[in-house]
């Protein structure tokens, strides 16, 4: 009896969850079932400490695929299928490690911007039309601090045009719009929506092919203009939602706030970037206080 399909159907079905996290249920459990030879008696903590020991694997990443656990377990439960789940009486203890999140230098920022030329100097139709599509979203990036995965979802239906905003459609199948306050970044988005219009198309961001631009896609297009601008530290398209995030803060705008442009579930996800401004103050602080040399 194939217990994953089972169960990733029930969550399907109860949850309401979005089919990238019914897979990462999916792969955590064949990964436990690869492992454990008795599914219905397993061994949990030779799990976990295979995942710590042989795999090396992040609190974070073993937190998770307990949780997957935990819940598979209990919907065996309640199906009848075990007598009691193997965690009625396992307690895990994890380090909790918070990682600041890693921005660019603002400096860095305008390099980036600085990559796009006018497109209409652009040799070719298709060179043209790759420049208008990478400017308009490499700023809509910059300017709102999306994510990747939510760049790439936008359609010509979520562009709001007497309100110059966007409906994002951000994860748990939560939406919010999002303001584009940067006159700039709302012409580059326009013009490509007009574009895209004349073309038929649905979706915003799309490949070379016509097809919904992926999120890989939009590491690469990063990646291409990340080498162009000479960036000196290596960084990924999430550098630029840091970024945008840690800048508020700086600018003085208020948690809450920051937290509903997000799409942050819970404010304390968005109270580690005070911590990135602190140290940011310091660092200014150190360096060109006039106190230090009195």
């Amino acid at each position: 009896m194939n217990y994953i399909t089972d169960f990733v159907n029930f969550l399907r079905a109860t949850k309401n969850l979005t089919d990238k996290t019914l897979a990462a249920y999916a792969s955590d459990l064949n990964q436990f079932f690869a492992f454990e030879k008795s599914p219905l008696a397993p061994d949990i903590c030779a799990f976990i400490a295979h995942l710590h020991g042989a795999l090396g694997l992040k609190d974070t990443s073993v937190r998770r695929k307990i949780i997957t656990l935990k819940l598979f377990y209990s919907y065996m439960c309640e199906r009848d299928r075990i007598a009691s789940s193997p965690f009625a009486k396992l307690k895990f203890r994890f380090r909790q490690e918070r990682r600041l999140p890693k921005t660019l230098a603002v400096s860095d920022v305008s390099k980036l911007l600085g990559c796009f030329d006018d497109p209409v100097a652009a040799p070719t139709p298709f060179a043209r039309a790759t420049a208008v599509r990478d400017a308009a979203l490499i700023d809509l990036l910059i300017s709102t601090g999306i994510r990747i995965g939510e760049a790439a979802a936008i359609t010509l239906n979520d562009i709001v045009a007497s309100d110059r905003t966007v409906l994002i459609h951000g994860k748990g199948r939560k939406q919010r719009l999002i303001y584009i306050s940067s006159a700039v970044t709302w012409n580059r988005l326009t013009t490509l929506a007009k574009e895209r219009r004349r073309d038929g198309g649905v979706h915003l961001f799309v490949n070379r092919y016509g097809a919904p631009i992926s999120v890989h896609g939009i590491e690469h297009i990063y990646k291409k203009y990340a080498k162009k601008a000479r960036l000196a530290t290596h960084s990924t398209p999430h550098y630029l939602r840091h970024t945008f995030a840690t800048n508020l803060l700086a600018n003085g705008a208020d948690l809450r706030s920051v937290q509903e442009i997000l799409g942050h579930a819970s404010v304390a996800t968005t109270q580690i970037y005070t911590e990135v401004t602190t140290l940011r103050k310091k660092q200014v602080l150190n360096k060109f206080n006039y106190r230090n040399k009195l």
